[in-house]
């Protein structure tokens, strides 16, 4: 039972902590709050029911007045009597009696409280024999007035004492309402002290070095923030882990703007190069398809595949500078919907021929229901014949390529994958596949700008393509691309 009990706690305290969260800087704040709240609650009932207390003393004290001021009003009348023997004072202060034993009837509850109930009980005999006196005075039977003076005097010393200790108490009402608002200061400055601590050191102090991370970061230091502060809050902590993502990505993007800036300048450089070459190469093949047609019968066999040769190599030449012309190109091409299967089945038709010759199993997932693609059907092919062959030349006769297409995480994006069962590349080559004139393959076997070309072309379309391989390991490629958004 006693185990039952301490889970139930347990949860209801974890459960707690869960709503208030009190890492938080909301939920310390909501706390102190609370407390203040509770606080002046508190203090307010307790001035609330002082205040009211004191007024009830006060009607009292009024009373306890009138009680003295009828018990020396009766007094008056008996000196009168007993000086001048006027029998009418004492009628008179009979009527004062009875708005004392009334008086008396009302303070009962309280007097009891003030004196205790033995010395109201004595005080009661009093007012009785009192009056006794009175009445056998009145009916003409012979008192002796020290007796009555005695008792008169002994009601007044009571009355005067009951308005006394009324107006002690009081006072120490008074006297402890006067604290009060220095409760209520001894409450708040704690609290308030508090509250700047927790602002000072849970807010203030991270966010100053997160403030001089910031300056480093425009400097081109994306170091991460490393704060190991003593009170860590929720939206602190929060912050700092974005800002540190923010800083990696940054870092990221650094690279790729790094990486885009050389290939803009290598671009410049050979577009040039590649118009300056572009007429001797189409020379040197015209001269040569004239010389064959001319004197291709004369010919000998070893003249003819010189020939053939030079044509092949101008030809070589000639698709060297169509790349480099596809690489530098700036032009903006005309885009339009594309279904994505449309896309990837028109690709794998141009490279189907060196798949089949190399007994490559291909196997393709598609998801169902996917938006259309914004972009150019030329250039958007060239990407993934480039893909596509470099997977063919990769892998081993009769390896495996396998093509998925799926949704992207990014919200309007499609993300194409190509994986291949090749050797992989090496971890230190990894960085320098989307680099210009950088190829894995054997001189001679390619020009190293395929995948320079591909980066271009997708980031031309605000997409992104990324590379996944470990040596022994095989290939990924990622090619995410925007969809038309409705």
């Amino acid at each position: 039972m006693d185990q039952n009990k301490t889970t139930a706690l347990l949860k209801l305290h974890k459960r707690l902590f869960s709503v208030l969260r009190l890492n938080s800087m909301k939920g310390k704040i909501f706390m102190l709050f609370a407390l203040s709240l509770l606080s002046i609650t508190i203090l307010t009932g307790f001035t609330f029911w002082n205040l009211s207390a004191l007024k009830t003393r006060l009607v009292l004290s009024e009373r306890y007045d009138d009680l003295l001021h009828n018990i020396l009003e009766v007094r008056r009348y008996e000196k009168n009597f007993l000086i001048y023997g006027d029998h009418q004072s004492l009628i008179e202060g009979m009527a004062y009696l009875d708005k004392i034993d009334s008086l008396v009837d009302g303070l009962t509850t309280d007097l009891q409280t003030l004196i205790g109930k033995e010395s109201f009980s004595v005080f009661q005999e009093t007012i009785s024999k009192y009056r006794g006196l009175m009445t056998e005075i009145t009916q003409g039977n012979k008192v002796e007035p020290d007796t009555l003076r005695n008792v008169g005097k002994s009601l007044t010393t009571s009355a005067d004492q009951f308005r006394t200790i009324k107006r002690q108490r009081i006072h120490s009402a008074i006297e402890r309402t006067s604290l009060f608002p220095i409760a209520f200061l001894c409450i708040f400055l704690p609290l308030m002290a508090l509250v700047l601590w927790l602002v000072s050191y849970g807010l203030v102090r991270p966010l100053n070095v997160i403030t001089k991370t910031t300056q480093l970061v425009g400097r081109g230091n994306f170091r991460p923030i490393n704060y190991q502060g003593g009170v860590r809050l929720e939206e602190v902590s929060g912050l700092i882990d974005a800002f540190n993502r923010m800083a990696k990505e940054l870092e990221a993007n650094q690279e790729n703007l790094i990486q885009a800036r050389k290939i803009a300048a290598l671009g410049t450089f050979t577009a040039g190069i590649a118009h300056e070459l572009n007429n001797p190469i189409n020379n040197i093949v015209l001269t040569a398809e004239s010389i064959v047609e001319e004197y291709g019968e004369v010919m000998d066999d070893n003249s003819q595949e010189m020939m053939e040769d030079i044509l092949g190599q101008a030809e070589r030449a000639a698709d060297i500078v169509k790349n480099l012309l596809d690489f530098s190109r700036t032009e903006n091409p005309a885009f339009t919907e594309i279904p994505a299967k449309y896309l990837l089945d028109s690709s794998i038709k141009l490279v189907w021929n060196h798949m089949k010759m190399e007994e490559i199993k291909l196997e393709t997932t598609e998801a169902k229901n996917l938006p259309n693609i914004i972009g150019n059907l030329g250039n958007l092919q060239q990407v993934f014949t480039n893909l596509l062959l470099n997977a063919v030349q990769a892998v081993p006769k009769g390896g495996w390529i396998h093509i998925s297409v799926n949704p992207s995480e990014r919200k309007d994006f499609i993300e194409f994958t190509i994986e291949d069962n090749g050797p992989g590349i090496p971890k230190e080559q990894l960085h320098k596949v989307f680099e210009p004139f950088y190829s894995t393959k054997e001189v001679g076997k390619g020009t190293g700008l395929g995948l320079s070309v591909s980066y271009s072309i997708v980031k031309r379309h605000k997409g992104t393509i990324r590379v996944f391989s470990e040596e022994g390991q095989g290939t990924v490629f990622t090619v995410t691309l925007p969809t038309v958004t409705k």
